[in-house]
């Protein structure tokens, strides 16, 4: 990616981040209050990830799960029942990721990019794959689009984690450094459409 690039995506990313905001704050809102009443707790649940550069970045996520006392698993299948029935509705139609809207203003997310990994998964990138690290996380991306049913495959797996671990991730890292080094403006466009779309 060139310096233009950079540019352009983080123009384009203020630009549509704000509409976003705009035009969902109110949905935004009333997601909040609900997962606020179902939770009993905050509505938002805000999490550390890495971000560009390996910079640790707080992500903002409406809340699907009911509050724990214990660590949760990176694997997200492995905190099914936790999840509330909000929850479930608000990740089938990714209302939960709304909130993001405004790491992408900030600029510790872009609109579209690879998903920010939790450290114990970024810190494992090395040689050429720590080339992912120069882009700033995204909502949606590539990746994100193929494994759109990742809850599923996993929660079909015998082990979540190796398959995660051994097919799921490598794979995405593969795809994010493809996503990075055939880098477009107007691929991010047809990104954004096929979030919709599938």
């Amino acid at each position: 990616m060139s310096t233009f690039d950079f540019a352009l995506k983080r123009t384009f990313d203020i630009f549509v981040s704000l509409i976003g905001i705009a035009v969902l704050f109110p949905l935004i809102i009333i997601c909040w209050i609900i997962a606020a009443i179902e939770t009993r707790s905050n509505g938002f649940f805000i999490h550390e990830r890495i971000g560009r550069h390996g910079h640790v970045i707080k992500v903002y996520k409406i809340k699907t799960m009911y509050p724990s006392n214990g660590k949760r698993s990176p694997i997200a299948s492995n905190n099914a029942a936790s999840i509330t029935r909000s929850g479930a509705f608000f990740r089938k139609y990714k209302l939960d990721e709304l909130p993001q809207l405004f790491n992408v203003l900030s600029g510790s997310m872009s609109i579209v990019g690879p998903r920010p990994d939790v450290p114990d998964y970024a810190d494992q990138l090395e040689g050429g794959d720590r080339i992912i690290l120069r882009l700033r996380p995204g909502i949606t991306g590539p990746a994100s689009i193929k494994y759109k049913a990742e809850e599923e495959l996993l929660s079909a797996s015998e082990d979540p984690v190796l398959y995660n671990d051994t097919v799921i991730w490598p794979d995405k890292v593969r795809i994010n450094k493809e996503y990075y080094n055939r880098y477009s403006f107007v691929a991010d466009i047809k990104y954004i459409i096929q979030t919709f779309l599938k």
